[in-house]
């Protein structure tokens, strides 16, 4: 009799616990770029929102100048497909200009708590670093932020895929 009373008020706390998560909000997670800061500094965060119409995919010419020559040519930003993983969707958009990437920016990745924000303030910034130093999605993990980097190289080569080249 005693075990049904301690099970039972075991169940019901964990009840109540499932209950109390709050939900991921993608829409209030900053976006990262490998531009806004120097190599080694922290991450870098753009005081634009996401407006939650990043999902969308596709490639946006720049309107900078490109030569004819050495396969080169005008700028492209292709955004990659949002990976959801078990803290939340990652995201990345990739400028690729004379057949090199030259920016990555995070547009979607993992915010839901302090937790999260303090893995990928460093994960990222060494996610964009070893990606344009690699020029692919062919990069390691970064320890401790594994699913967050699983998620950047599947959204970075679904970007890259959609590079017409």
């Amino acid at each position: 009799m005693r075990r049904a009373v301690i099970t039972a008020s075991a169940t019901a706390a964990g009840v109540v616990l499932l209950l109390s998560l709050k939900p991921h909000d993608p829409s209030t997670a900053p976006a990262i770029s490998s531009a806004d800061a120097p190599a080694g500094a922290g991450p870098a965060r753009n005081t634009t929102q996401d407006t939650g119409q990043s999902t969308t995919q596709g490639t946006t010419p720049s309107t900078g100048q490109g030569s004819g020559t050495g396969g080169g040519g005008a700028a492209q930003t292709v955004t990659g497909s949002a990976v959801n993983t078990r803290y939340g969707p990652v995201q990345v958009k990739v400028t690729v200009a004379g057949g090199k990437i030259s920016k990555i920016d995070v547009v979607q990745y993992p915010t839901r708590d302090r937790r999260d924000q303090e893995i990928n303030s460093s994960a990222i910034p060494q996610l964009n670093q070893e990606a344009l130093a690699a020029q692919s999605a062919d990069i390691d993990v970064v320890s401790g932020a594994t699913y967050t980097s699983d998620g950047y190289t599947r959204s970075l080569q679904s970007a890259l895929d959609q590079v017409k080249k």
